[in-house]
C-alpha cells in the first residue's frame, strides 16, 4: 500500500507540473499576442524585445533597423568604462570642457549650468549628464576624448553584439537626418546589451555598478517604461532615446530600454522601440508605457 500511494503522490505531482507548464506557456503567449496587437495598432513601426529571468525571450517586429536616437548613450557608457578599465584610469579623470563644446543648437543641461565653459568636470559627471539627463553636449565630449563613435561600435562588438552600429556624434545627427539612421539597433541586440551589463558580476562601486545605479536615476521618459510601474515597488533602470521629426513628419526614433527588478526578485530587461511615428508625441510615448505595463503584469502575475 505504502508503495501505490507512493506512486500515486509521484503520479500527481507530475500532473501538477504538466498544469503548470502549460499555464505558464498560455500566459507567454497571451503575452505575445497582446504585444503584437499594441504594435500593430500604432501608425508606426513598433520593435519589442524581452528577456525574463535572464531564459525566456520575446521578440515582436526584431527584423528591423531602430534609430538608437539618445539610447546610444548606454553603449557609449558601456564603451567609456570598457576604456578607464583599459587604461588604468579613474572615472573621477577631469576633462578639459571649453565654450567651443558646448554647441547652442542642442539639448543640453550642461551648456545651461556652464554657458561659458572654462570648466573640468570628470568622466563620472559627464556619464551622469548623459544618462540621467541624456546631455548631447556632454555625449559629444565623451565622444572626442574616447574614440569617437568607431571606438563604442568596436568595443561593443568585442562583448559579443552584432546586430547594431554606432557611427553617429550627436552633432553628425543635427546636421543630418539621415545620420540618426545611422545609430540603428534591433530590439534584441540592445536586450543583450541590457543582459550584459546587468547580469555580469562587477564590484560594488565599480563603472558597471556606477552605470546601473545611475540609470535607476534617469530623468527623461517618466511616461515610457517607468510609467505603469510606479507605486509597484518595482525598480527600474532605463534609457531613453527621442529623435525629431522627419520630412515625411514622422518621428524618427522613440525609444526606451531598461531593467526592472520586482519585489520579488524577479527581473527581465525589455526594450521598446518605436520608428518613423506618424503619432503625436504623447501617443507614442504611451505605446511604450502600453507595452511595460503587460510585461510587468505578466513578469508580476496579475
Amino acid at each position: 500500500m505504502r508503495r501505490t500511494g507512493a506512486i500515486r503522490l509521484a503520479a500527481l505531482a507530475c500532473c501538477f507540473l504538466a498544469v503548470g507548464l502549460a499555464a505558464g506557456a498560455q500566459a507567454l503567449h497571451d503575452l505575445r499576442q497582446r504585444l503584437e496587437q499594441l504594435a500593430a495598432g500604432a501608425d508606426a513601426r513598433v520593435g519589442i524585445a524581452v528577456v525574463l529571468d535572464g531564459r525566456d525571450t520575446l521578440t515582436v517586429n526584431n527584423d528591423a533597423r531602430y534609430p538608437m536616437m539618445s539610447v546610444v548613450k548606454l553603449h557609449q557608457a558601456v564603451a567609456v568604462a570598457d576604456a578607464l578599465e583599459r587604461r588604468g584610469a579613474s572615472p573621477d579623470t577631469l576633462l578639459d570642457i571649453g565654450r567651443d563644446d558646448l554647441r547652442p543648437d542642442t539639448y543640453s543641461p550642461l551648456r545651461d549650468k556652464y554657458p561659458d565653459g572654462g570648466v573640468r568636470l570628470s568622466v563620472a559627471e559627464l556619464l551622469e549628464y548623459t544618462l540621467l539627463l541624456s546631455d548631447n553636449n556632454a555625449c559629444d565630449i565623451l565622444f572626442r576624448e574616447f574614440g569617437g563613435p568607431a571606438a563604442t561600435d568596436s568595443c561593443l562588438r568585442g562583448i559579443g553584439l552584432r546586430h547594431f552600429a554606432v557611427q553617429s556624434t550627436e552633432a553628425d545627427m543635427h546636421r543630418d537626418e539621415q545620420a540618426c539612421y545611422r545609430n540603428w539597433t534591433t530590439p534584441l541586440e540592445a536586450v543583450r546589451l541590457l543582459e550584459w551589463l546587468v547580469a555580469r558580476p562587477s564590484p560594488e562601486g565599480g563603472l558597471p555598478d556606477f552605470i546601473r545605479k545611475t540609470m535607476t536615476a534617469c530623468r527623461t521618459g517618466l511616461d515610457r517604461l517607468p510609467a505603469p510601474l510606479a507605486g509597484t515597488g518595482a525598480v527600474v533602470g532605463h534609457k531613453t532615446g527621442t529623435g525629431d521629426r522627419n520630412a515625411q513628419g514622422c518621428i524618427i526614433g522613440l525609444n526606451d530600454v531598461g531593467f526592472v527588478v520586482l519585489p520579488g526578485g524577479r527581473r527581465y530587461t525589455i526594450a521598446v522601440l518605436v520608428r518613423d511615428s506618424a503619432e503625436s508625441d504623447e501617443a507614442t510615448a504611451r505605446i511604450i508605457a502600453d507595452v511595460s505595463e503587460a510585461v510587468y503584469r505578466y513578469a508580476a502575475g496579475k
